[in-house]
């Protein structure tokens, strides 16, 4: 089992920097108690870690906040969760959902069903971001432990990495933190 992040690599940061009337949503699911329940949270502290957005994008930690994550989600032109995806492929496959509110509906996880509901209420109060899209990673283990499994540790970088380059295909100034 894979017990830190601190072996990943954090790219050397740059100088561009720019204005952008973005408000992205970067958030971060799990339960970090249950090994790799924790993916999303683990990938935002990885996001955090490594890079910043300036104003343009927000890197949160939902853990298992449920409707608390509302406030959070309100006026967002772009909402992206991070998350364990229970989906039957390999443990340890990055995988990107374009329609999370219709895959949410068909899957089940201990805390999807709460983000189904906070979607949907943010859909009926008019709350709902135009642009959602949903990262995960398939996991291996959803047992008591603090640390993700190494199918999945040996992942995290590469959904960071899709999220990035997300970020930057929508026109968020994300630069690597100098160190």
């Amino acid at each position: 089992m894979h017990t830190t992040l601190e072996n990943s690599r954090c790219p050397e940061a740059s100088d561009q920097s720019g204005p952008s009337l973005l408000n992205v949503l970067v958030l971060g699911l799990g339960n970090i108690l249950l090994s790799d329940e924790g993916t999303g949270v683990r990938a935002v502290e990885e996001l955090q870690r490594c890079y910043d957005c300036a104003d343009t994008a927000e890197f949160v930690d939902g853990g298992t906040m449920g409707l608390d994550l509302l406030p959070h989600i309100e006026g967002r032109s772009h909402l992206f969760i991070l998350d364990a995806l229970k989906t039957g492929k390999a443990p340890g496959t990055v995988l990107r959902i374009d329609d999370p509110p219709a895959y949410l509906r068909s899957k089940t996880s201990p805390h999807q069903t709460g983000l189904a509901d906070v979607l949907a209420i943010a859909a009926m109060t008019g709350d709902l971001p135009p642009n959602i899209a949903l990262f995960g990673i398939e996991p291996k283990a959803l047992t008591t432990g603090l640390v993700l499994s190494r199918q999945v540790a040996d992942n995290l970088g590469r959904m960071v990495e899709m999220v990035v380059a997300e970020l930057e295909s929508i026109g968020v100034d994300i630069q690597p933190k100098k160190r």
